[in-house]
């Protein structure tokens, strides 16, 4: 969700007249952090981000920086107060304010805060400067209902709000019609769409129809909620040539007593019926879940119902997390705060299994022949190896061997997975075929594009940013984890 927002805040600023600037702040006239508020550590590296960049700005006049996101809409004036060389802070629910906002402080000389709190325009009606040419974000709603003790979201991106079905197959329809071969429907409950419009099968409905777009070649949805995932939403998975075999489905945990107590409205025999029903109409979906560790009052009896989850659902992979106190939600005023090192070594023997398991689901598609869709970025040592990289239809990662033709990222190969990693596939052979594609040629029209003139320019810059907390330490909650 957070990517699919700096798409559309590229988009406007686009269409306002800036372009791209380079990947460091030496040439760079305005640079926007967009904000995620679901971790501590999350505000420590905007400040720390902020702060890095204060000198380069006193040392160029006209220059702007911009905050947006849930944590400016979290922090508010806060941002300012701490960093007051900051331009412009703009929230979740007016995005489109951006160009505006920035044109306003460079006018009156002076901060701009301007936080929305309801939803100004539904964010697919802004304009958007797409990452990718062959695959692409499609959100059907924004905020959520829930109300889990650990999550921060709903307080920051509302209650939610559905888009009309014919709204998102246009949108649909248009990128298929720019090449787009895959599309992901997103929501911070995207299954629960529907509610707003009274249809509890509204979800399932959309799937099928997404079934029925020429063109179309691959559908994935993120994130579900369990208690919003109904028997219909299954068949319409496993009817549905065109939806991948994938799902993502969060736990949280596997104890239903720490379920209550995060008030997530399945417990642990419902979680399990849910992939037990997956499993028998898709043999062969990858699932992958998100877990947090250490909620206040989990005990080790608690934490042993998580595991017992974990090697029941066989995972392909998990989004491990140890708990973060976000304050202003009930969980961080519970009693039974679990002590950090009592965390640690729990976290670390989650992470364990879990590599255990992935590792052992992936041996499995060893020997099996699959189609890849090639992507851009998703091998980091594709040029040393001489390899390139792309997704299966379940999501998992796949490494294959240059074929003698040219590939494109966007078109499609065949081949054979010869090895498996806890985190990727290889396929040593050169691809058994090669599918060119209409998202192939979208990939090659844009990057043989003349380059645009210059202007002023957008870009994120390398700035030397604190380094990332160690992978043991992200908290849960929020965006990525409902």
């Amino acid at each position: 969700m957070n990517v699919h927002d700096s798409e559309r805040m590229a988009g406007l600023l686009e269409q306002a007249g800036y372009v791209r600037a380079g990947k460091d702040a030496e040439t760079a006239d305005v640079v926007v952090f967009n904000t995620c508020a679901v971790r501590e550590n999350a505000d420590n590296r905007l400040y720390g981000n902020l702060g890095q960049l204060a000198p380069k700005k006193a040392a160029r006049p006209g220059m702007q920086i911009a905050v947006g996101g849930c944590l400016a809409q979290k922090d508010r004036d806060t941002i300012t107060r701490r960093a007051p060389w900051v331009d412009v802070v703009f929230g979740t629910h007016n995005v489109g304010k951006l160009p505006v906002l920035l044109e306003r402080a460079r006018v009156q000389r002076e901060a701009q805060v301007e936080i929305a709190e309801s939803l100004e325009a539904f964010p697919s009606t802004l304009p958007t400067r797409r990452e990718s040419p062959y695959a692409a974000w499609v959100s059907v709603s924004v905020g959520c209902n829930n109300t889990c003790t650990f999550c921060i979201v709903p307080a920051l991106r509302g209650k939610e709000k559905d888009r009309r079905p014919g709204d998102v197959l246009a949108e649909v329809e248009a990128l298929v019609a720019e090449g787009v071969l895959e599309i992901t429907l997103l929501g911070q409950n995207v299954n629960a769409y529907g509610s707003d419009m009274g249809d509890r099968q509204a979800f399932s409905k959309l799937l099928r129809a997404c079934g029925r777009i020429e063109g179309l070649e691959r559908v994935r949805f993120t994130s579900p909620h369990p208690r919003d995932f109904t028997d219909d939403v299954i068949e319409a998975m496993a009817e549905t040539e065109n939806v991948m075999p994938q799902l993502h489905m969060p736990l949280q945990s596997g104890s239903s007593r720490v379920l209550k107590a995060m008030r997530r409205s399945y417990r642990q025999e419902r979680y399990l019926g849910i992939i037990e029903k997956v499993r028998a109409a898709m043999p062969d979906a990858a699932l992958s879940t998100d877990i947090i560790v250490g909620f206040p009052g989990e005990t080790e009896e608690d934490f042993q119902e998580t595991l017992h989850v974990v090697r029941e659902a066989r995972f392909a992979q998990a989004f491990t997390f140890q708990y973060s106190k976000r304050p202003g939600t009930p969980a961080a005023e519970m009693d039974g705060q679990v002590p950090k090192e009592v965390v640690q070594e729990r976290y670390e023997r989650l992470v364990a299994l879990q590599e255990e398991i992935s590792w052992a689901e992936n041996k499995r598609q060893v020997g099996r022949t699959v189609e890849v869709l090639v992507a851009e970025g998703e091998g980091r040592k594709d040029d040393a190896t001489r390899r390139l990289s792309g997704r299966a239809p379940d999501n998992r990662l796949v490494h294959f061997a240059r074929p003698a033709e040219p590939v494109r990222p966007g078109d499609m190969v065949t081949v054979e997975i010869s090895y498996a990693a806890p985190h990727h596939l290889l396929a040593e052979a050169p691809p058994s075929a090669v599918r060119r594609t209409r998202a192939g040629d979208a990939w090659e029209l844009r990057n043989a594009a003349p380059a645009e003139p210059r202007g002023v320019m957008l870009g994120l810059p390398t700035v030397g940013a604190p380094a990332p907390a160690p992978a043991a330490q992200p908290g849960g909650g929020g965006c990525s984890v409902c």
